[in-house]
């Protein structure tokens, strides 16, 4: 009898809460430091033992809780798939009109680029080495897009967005938010005095990505 109910205090503390918090906390850990060697290697180059060291984790761990490298690279590229239709819709966009829920969408957007500096890199490996294949798997942009593409054909509907094509202006918007970051190792050249991720810099980012869309969208 007490070796049954020593297994059954083994079985309720495997489940417990805070052990489910460890797990969930150690797997945290483990994305983010693939996410940053993703980010400087893509998944070709990338080494599991790299990110073992950065976590202080064993590289059977992360195949314990991943499976494989390709499976921990997937479950990279599913963040942002699910991360960024998350923000859009705490910002109550339906109740605003087309203009100001852009207008909002757009600083949001950009704020998740300076939240998650290493993802757009990721993602510009993904296309480079993969073309593509392992993001569009874990759902790739197509939420993004609809949901974008969406609220343009809205602002069209009310008349305050003049006629336009909307997947095509959807790239557009994405390339003004995402471009100052994806580049900032270039363009700090062609401005070596100025901070690029400096507060100031960052807000005149984002005053001028709304100026130039609405500018561009608007029916006058």
């Amino acid at each position: 009898m007490g070796k049954v109910t020593s297994k059954k205090k083994e079985r309720a503390a495997s489940t417990s809460p805070r052990r489910t918090r460890d797990t969930e906390a150690t797997k945290a850990q483990i994305l983010n430091a693939a996410e940053e060697e993703f980010a400087r290697h893509g998944l070709s180059g990338t080494r599991t033992e790299a990110i073992a060291a950065k976590t202080g984790v064993t590289k059977a761990m992360i195949f314990y809780h991943f499976g494989n490298k390709e499976k921990l690279y997937r479950a990279v590229l599913k963040r942002p798939c699910s991360d960024v239709i998350q923000a859009f819709e705490t910002l109550d966009l339906e109740q605003q009109t087309a203009e100001v829920a852009l207008s909002r969408l757009i600083r949001a957007a950009i704020e998740y680029c300076v939240a998650y500096p290493h993802r757009g890199k990721v993602l510009f490996h993904e296309a480079n080495q993969n073309q593509g294949r392992y993001f569009q798997k874990e759902g790739g942009w197509q939420p993004a897009i609809d949901y974008i593409s969406n609220l343009l054909e809205r602002g069209v509907a009310e008349g305050s967005f003049r006629p336009l094509d909307p997947f095509i202006t959807t790239a557009h918007i994405m390339g003004i938010c995402s471009f100052y970051f994806d580049a900032r190792e270039n363009l700090k050249y062609a401005a070596p005095e100025k901070d690029l991720l400096s507060p100031d810099m960052v807000q005149a980012h984002i005053d001028g990505a709304i100026a130039l869309v609405i500018a561009g969208v608007k029916n006058h």
